[in-house]
């Protein structure tokens, strides 16, 4: 097994499984890689998939019907994507999945995986709290969406894709790169370009960030962080 792999499933919800048992649910396995930017999913389809994000960085998203965007999600290494396809019956996939940078999953074949679940009390199990871990944030999800501040998204948002910066990007020193756009960065936190653009510009006046036609660099990230209300006097 590539060590890759390896390690993301040891970061996955299937590291609990026996080694029988994975060999068993991995049969047909095969690793895609999926360039920065491309759509691999989206929202309506009825395909059925399950896939372990090996490396990179993947964003789960929704669109309104005037096509703005939002990300409700980040998949980082060790995370399973599409599993609700399995057992949502008679209904599309309610969101969409982009890489955000170039990026490995481990694309698993869904009817060796269906049968590996209802053969196998262990694997059924680990997909029970794979979809629990799920519900868990998809709720967390929306009351941050709903309600915290655009400032707070944004700072949350840059920050979470600062943090995947830096760890896989050996020997990153600061400033921390973001590389997204304005306009990216207002479809993942659900808002507009001209409500960021304010916010990017009160933090770029107070020496928080710096701003780039495609990207942004976080000049201090703990001023940035207070931003979400952490370590506050009390």
């Amino acid at each position: 097994m590539d060590d890759g792999v390896a390690a993301a499933l040891a970061a996955s919800a299937l590291a609990r499984l026996r080694p029988p048992a994975l060999r068993r649910l991995l049969g047909g396995a095969c690793p895609v890689r999926v360039p920065a930017g491309a759509v691999t999913h989206r929202e309506g389809e009825s395909a059925e998939y399950l896939e372990l994000t090996v490396d990179g960085l993947v964003r789960v998203f929704v669109t309104a019907p005037d096509g703005r965007g939002m990300t409700v999600r980040y998949a980082r290494r060790g995370a399973l994507l599409g599993l609700v396809s399995l057992y949502a019956d008679g209904t599309g996939m309610p969101a969409g999945t982009q890489a955000v940078v170039d990026t490995t999953v481990l694309r698993l074949s869904p009817p060796v995986v269906r049968r590996a679940a209802a053969e196998d009390a262990a694997v059924a199990d680990a997909f029970l709290h794979e979809l629990a871990d799920r519900v868990r944030s998809f709720v967390h999800e929306i009351s941050d969406s709903a309600f915290t501040s655009v400032r707070h998204r944004v700072a949350r948002h840059l920050l979470d894709l600062a943090s995947q910066e830096a760890r896989s990007g050996p020997g990153t020193r600061p400033p921390l790169r973001v590389p997204v756009s304005q306009r990216e960065l207002a479809e993942a936190v659900g808002s507009v370009r001209e409500v960021v653009v304010r916010v990017l510009r009160d933090l770029r006046e107070s020496g928080v960030v710096s701003t780039h036609r495609d990207h942004i660099e976080i000049l201090d990230p703990v001023r940035l962080s207070g931003e979400l209300g952490w370590n506050r006097s009390r």
